[in-house]
């Protein structure tokens, strides 16, 4: 039977999304062709903010490779609009001439930016904020320029100004209200937000109204002109005021266009039954919506009646809106702001309000006749779903009112009674409960999917249900439910599991095949052949397996694979410790904790200089100078004259230590001399993840050595080793390992632990998880049972880092491209 055809228009998340319901419920009913104006699969257009703020790459936020595409038996075109459909033939004709006939076609050409239509709007260096090729042009923009505007005080803009603050520009954003983000915040949490991002270094012109764009002798945009006469330098300027339905398109095809196209609670055009709509291109009922969980809803209505189902209605959405803006939690959902509208209707709405500025927590419920009808919370969202919850199903809130505003773990409806149930929401949630609103996942479906699939990642969990896929919000919460599903510490890696999402091989087959001589002999020494040999599914991998891979070669192979800075994270190719206003903080190091008055002296003068603005002492025993420049940072690390601290890497960090026999009257060893000789030992030393050592002169452990990665303690007869203790948001306390008696043995035994951790983790695993995997007896019986492979091991390490550079000094040979710190003219 010859299948129907099927048509997409638009390969975006509304529309793909479509096409995955549709696979669902009738996988084998058409024939499909997608069709794509940019030239990229499926993708994330939320997660475009993580991309320019560095913190992801576009390999990150795809949502449906191109695998996908060709194992459902898609047809897709990427890089061609449609400009043309003849209704009458049902054919659909792309820029380039490429035409699809269509049985059913699904119309989603999602919306426009709006660009303010001023003077200056179309010079070089003007751009919206709305795709990928906008974000990369941002980026290049970012590593050329020195001053931008962002024009819009919206969730996009703040977004926007975020991620180029954070690639080091002097950021503005103009807006033309007094309220940031005034669709989602009342004025107290707005102007909170305001406070919170100007301690990040963005600057403001609220209430500005911009008349022009001016150009530069270039031709270039070089400033903004407001209507009040006054200029801001500008060299690149964003706009992000907001989004219009793209429906160019629809009108050329006589669809009824109105607020967007005109579409029937079954998602059909008005005009045309075989054509449907969904996404912010369709207009229903008189709203286009612009957030994904609406357009999620109409994907799985119109997906009903496409696979002839038809029995499902949209019938509109009531929305809420669960963002994280630049790491800090909003919500808002309903009437938020009460009796402040003005309105008669909103007369007799009451106001419960919690502020505490000093918390950074505001939150503000809104009740009308013994009902929730809106909420505003800042910087606590934990109880957002369940007063969204409470304001859809109209519940009735007089009898809680008075811990309203506790949440749904200080509030039991059944008996009234107040208890609090602890931080772990997960656990008290109902499994009605929704969890992703982005998605309509409730708790129930998230749990049975980790109990019938036996999930253990949060990644496994976002395949197989999409909860925290779209905007991430409730990533969080996602992960306490795999905690209190799962059980055990669900951020270790399982033993079977993908790399990434490039590959089926997991890190250790990855690790085997490298280490593993090829057939002729050779060595597999770079990410390219590594990917090559293993059959990667992308020719250039993603942010998540390049790390990786060339971390497992130059541990596998040292002096022979060839370091590839630019797969390491940001930290590590510029060699400091980015902070949340973009400037770096710079650590030396100092041997076992301890220092002299000349470096004292030095780390004044260079805080002096270049105008550091704080300098701590760390919890490792060394000094922090936070707030340093990104062009400055050669300058700093020259004229402190002092050893790369690597706090910034996967590494080893510190020695700590306490004084021990030396001073202390309680010390049986000398502690600082035994972590000196530590230090220095291993300073060089990169790892699966941060490593952290400890050495305490007697049993009364000061240094804390139980909690470290190799924690040594002094007794009367010579040295107890600790291993895989950890501080961290898990405290583990570390496992006895030997008890030695020279300070030799400290520095071979440790040693050997610890390159056997190199050589055998997977990346990004810390010493607890790799030992909670491999098992205590086997590191025991490699290094304890086994002095010649200790002996070799200990050698190895040695070997390996003998001769590596001090990245702060010997730029060359260790790859830091120091064009990173050339300074931007103004």
């Amino acid at each position: 039977m010859k299948k129907a055809r099927l048509v997409l228009i638009g390969n975006g998340m509304a529309g793909v999304r479509t096409i995955e319901e549709l696979l669902k419920l009738a996988p084998d009913l058409y024939d499909i062709t997608i069709f794509g104006a940019e030239p990229h699969p499926n993708y994330n257009r939320i997660m475009l903010s993580p991309v320019l703020a560095g913190e992801q790459q576009v390999s990150d936020i795809v949502l449906n490779p191109l695998d996908w595409y060709a194992e459902n038996g898609i047809t897709l075109h990427t890089g061609k609009k449609v400009v043309k459909v003849d209704r009458v033939q049902r054919v659909v004709v792309a820029e380039d001439g490429t035409q699809a006939p269509y049985d059913r076609l699904l119309l989603c050409t999602g919306s426009n930016p709006f660009m303010l239509p001023i003077p200056g709007k179309d010079l070089p260096g003007v751009l919206a904020y709305r795709d990928i090729a906008d974000t990369e042009a941002m980026i290049a923009a970012a590593s050329q320029y020195r001053h931008a505007v962002v024009i819009g005080g919206g969730l996009l803009g703040l977004e926007a100004a975020n991620g180029l603050k954070l690639r080091g520009m002097d950021v503005t954003v103009v807006h033309a209200t007094q309220t940031l983000m005034e669709r989602q915040l009342d004025k107290t949490a707005g102007s909170m937000l305001q406070s919170a991002l100007e301690g990040r270094g963005l600057q403001f012109r609220m209430g500005a109204q911009t008349q022009e764009l001016v150009a530069g002798p270039s031709g270039r945009v070089a400033a903004i002109r407001f209507k009040d006469g006054s200029e801001l330098p500008a060299d690149l300027v964003v706009m992000a005021v907001g989004i219009r339905p793209n429906t160019e398109l629809a009108q050329s095809m006589n669809l009824h266009v109105d607020r967007g196209i005109v579409v029937t609670d079954t998602m059909q055009t008005v005009t045309d039954a075989r054509i449907y709509s969904v996404g912010e291109c369709a207009a229903h009922r008189g709203v286009a919506y612009g957030l994904v969980a609406p357009l999620f809803e109409q994907a799985k209505v119109a997906a009903n009646h496409l696979a002839q189902m038809g029995i499902g209605r949209y019938t509109g959405s009531q929305t809420s809106t669960k963002l994280k803006v630049t790491g800090i939690d909003l919500f808002s959902a309903g009437n938020y702001l009460g009796a402040s509208t003005g309105k008669a209707e909103d007369a007799s709405c009451e106001d419960i309000v919690l502020s505490d500025p000093f918390s950074n927590v505001y939150k503000r419920l809104v009740v009308q006749d013994n009902k929730l009808v809106g909420a505003c919370l800042y910087g606590d969202t934990a109880d957002g779903s369940w007063y969204f919850k409470l304001m859809r199903e109209g519940t009735p809130v007089n009898d809680i009112r008075d811990r309203l505003m506790f949440g749904q773990n200080f509030t039991s409806s059944n008996t009234g009674d107040v208890g609090h149930q602890g931080h772990n929401k997960a656990a008290a949630m109902a499994d009605s409960d929704e969890v992703c609103g982005c998605n309509g996942v409730t708790k129930g479906a998230i749990c049975k999917a980790i109990k019938d699939k036996g999930l253990f990642t949060l990644e496994d969990v976002r395949k197989h249900t999409k909860a925290s896929a779209s905007c991430g919000s409730c990533t969080g919460l996602v992960e306490q439910i795999i905690m209190v599903t799962a059980g055990g510490d669900f951020s270790a890696t399982p033993k079977k599991k993908a790399l990434c999402g490039c590959t089926d091989h997991s890190h250790q087959e990855v690790r085997e095949a490298i280490r593993t001589p090829l057939a002729d002999g050779s060595k597999l020494l770079s990410i390219g052949s590594v990917y090559q040999a293993l059959g990667w599914r992308t020719p250039n991998g993603c942010a998540t397996c390049r790390p990786a891979v060339n971390y497992y070669l130059i541990s596998t192979w040292p002096h022979e694979a060839k370091d590839d800075p630019q797969s390491r994270m940001i930290n590590e190719r510029s060699h400091a410790n980015i902070q949340k206003d973009g400037t770096y903080s710079v650590i030396p190091r100092m041997w076992g904790g301890e220092t002299t008055a000349s470096e004292l002296r030095r780390i004044a003068d260079v805080v002096d200089k270049y105008q550091i603005p704080t300098v701590k002492v760390t919890g490792g025993q060394r000094i922090d100078l936070l707030g340093v420049k990104k062009e400055d940072l050669v300058g700093v690390w020259k004229d402190l004259d002092m050893p790369c601290g690597h706090a910034y890497a996967k590494a080893l960090r510190t020695v700590k230590t306490c004084v021990g026999s030396e001073w202390c009257r309680m010390g049986t060893q000398d502690s600082t001399q035994m972590g000196k000789d530590l230090e220095r030992a291993l300073w060089r030393m990169y790892a699966p993840h941060k490593v952290k050592l400890a050495v305490s002169g007697c049993p009364r452990n000061c240094a804390e050595a139980g909690i470290k990665d190799v924690g040594v303690i002094g007794v009367d007869s010579g040295w107890e080793l600790y291993v895989a203790g950890n501080g961290g948001i898990k405290t583990e306390v570390a496992h006895f390992f030997a008890k030695v008696k020279t300070a030799e043995e400290v520095l071979e035994y440790s040693g050997a632990f610890l390159q056997l951790y190199r050589l055998e983790a997977w990346y990004l695993e810390r010493t607890v998880h790799w030992v909670n995997r491999v098992g205590l007896d086997y590191v025991k019986q490699q290094i304890l049972d086994n002095a010649d492979k200790r002996k070799a091991l200990w050698a190895q390490l040695q070997a390996a880092l003998e001769g590596e550079p001090d990245p702060w000094f010997e730029h060359a040979k260790a790859q830091v491209d120091v064009r990173q710190f050339t300074p931007i003219s103004a």
